[in-house]
């Protein structure tokens, strides 16, 4: 391979453990990592803007059911947030080869912070607009699809390929870690001071990625390779790798039936908490309750690459389908708020878990010329159908219950056990992949 293709792969490789967090903690190379002041620099002015994008994220679905009590409202909030994931990630992955990544960045952010405002402008009336909330979000959505794929390819210039182990690690520990406090904060201070406050908070935190942008000199991005595949050409490439390989094609199909069926209970978490744990969604214990869900995902990503480190990842992938079968199915069931706690924090355990493995699998079957595009589906399977499921849970939910919608999710991920990839030979644990 050349030293061209080398470093186009190295940047592959970034995007894909970057877009959704979900590649496991690895122990070497975080301190080395660190020791860059740019990537230092970024990595802490990222993390505590996420951790204001979570703030919001648990304040727009619980206000969103406290104002309509519809959950197909919530559920369009949650597609209008993450459907332009799965829409536009692959434009802004185009737009990130093609201009100056420092200022793409700082515009992108700029955007989000004007409509986060917006957001808080609209919420401070006590009836918001729902047309404009939907819009609102939608713009800061679209931003995120652009901001998203080009700070990941910014990682591996950051830090060089012999640390990108390390700086890998580290921005997926910040990801889930902002996942656990985010919505703690967010969830108290929307029952302190009401939901405009919050999306006026994370309209604040952007200004953290902006000042960390002022303090570095980012290096300009390589020309893409004239004859490599593009756009919706790589993702039609990715569709025919993904038929010749069945370990590739049951790791995509699980992951996209996964995330449609039974992860619509994420977005309608103010749902459960209000219908079945008579939990308020303006309250300190909604989002304690949806930090726990965040921290069961960070303790569930972390183990992969700790305490289960050597196991067969194929086999750890069915056994966090089954494991979060029956935690998922317990938490529909539940009526009281204190067992919800620990239950939500093993739901958040055995999906990451879940996740994680499948991944690893993923990527242990790929070879390198072959990842960026397979992992362009992964992304769309990962994260895109999630807010297609959340926007058909939402009228299920209204014909039928939240428990029922949470049962089938339950009833999927055993079925999903069938359908997971299992590998021919040998440990994933002794690949190269292996956390």
């Amino acid at each position: 391979m050349s030293i061209d293709e080398t470093q186009s792969q190295t940047v592959e490789d970034a995007q894909d453990a970057l877009v959704d967090g979900d590649r496991a903690f690895q122990a070497g190379g975080a301190r080395a990592a660190l020791a860059h002041r740019t990537f230092r620099t970024m990595f802490t002015g990222a993390f505590l803007s996420n951790i204001g994008s979570w703030m919001q994220n648990v304040v727009l679905a619980a206000l969103a059911y406290e104002l309509t009590g519809s959950s197909s409202f919530v559920g369009l909030i949650i597609f209008a947030q993450l459907g332009p994931l799965l829409l536009l990630s692959m434009i802004g992955g185009l737009l990130a080869d093609l201009f100056d990544r420092r200022k793409l960045l700082a515009a992108v952010a700029i955007e989000q912070m004007a409509f986060s405002l917006v957001l808080a402008w609209l919420a401070r009336d006590g009836d918001p607009s729902r047309t404009g909330m939907v819009a609102a979000v939608f713009a800061i959505g679209v931003g995120q699809a652009v901001f998203g794929p080009t700070y990941s390819a910014l990682l591996p210039a950051l830090v060089g390929k012999q640390d990108l182990a390390g700086a890998i690690s580290l921005n997926s520990a910040q990801m889930n870690g902002s996942r656990v406090i985010g919505p703690a904060i967010g969830g108290l201070a929307y029952a302190q001071f009401g939901p405009a406050w919050v999306f006026l908070a994370n309209a604040v935190t952007y200004l953290f990625i902006l000042g960390a942008l002022r303090l570095v000199e980012l290096p300009r991005a390589e020309p893409p390779e004239a004859d490599g595949p593009r756009g919706f050409r790589r993702l039609a490439a990715g569709f025919g790798i993904a038929r010749r390989n069945p370990v590739v094609s049951r790791c995509l199909t699980t992951i996209a039936l996964f995330s449609f069926f039974c992860l619509p209970f994420i977005g309608q978490m103010p749902v459960v908490a209000a219908d079945n744990l008579a939990i308020q969604p303006r309250s300190t214990a909604y989002g304690l309750l949806y930090a726990c869900f965040g921290l069961g995902a960070v303790i569930g990503a972390l183990s992969v690459g700790t305490i289960l480190a050597g196991r067969r990842l194929d086999r750890l992938a069915r056994v966090g389908l089954l494991g979060f079968a029956a935690a998922l199915a317990v938490f529909s069931v539940l009526r009281s708020a204190l067992p919800g706690y620990p239950v939500i924090l093993l739901v958040g355990m055995m999906y990451f878990l879940t996740v994680t493995s499948l991944s690893t699998v993923l990527q242990s079957a790929l070879e390198d010329h072959q990842r960026g595009r397979v992992m362009a589906l992964w992304i769309m399977g990962f994260g895109g159908t999630v807010p297609l499921g959340n926007l058909i849970a939402g009228p299920v939910i209204e014909v039928t219950s939240v428990t029922t919608v949470l049962l089938a999710g339950a009833l999927l991920a055993v079925l999903l056990t069938r359908t997971a990839p299992a590998l021919v030979a040998g440990k994933v644990g002794n690949s190269s992949l292996q956390p």
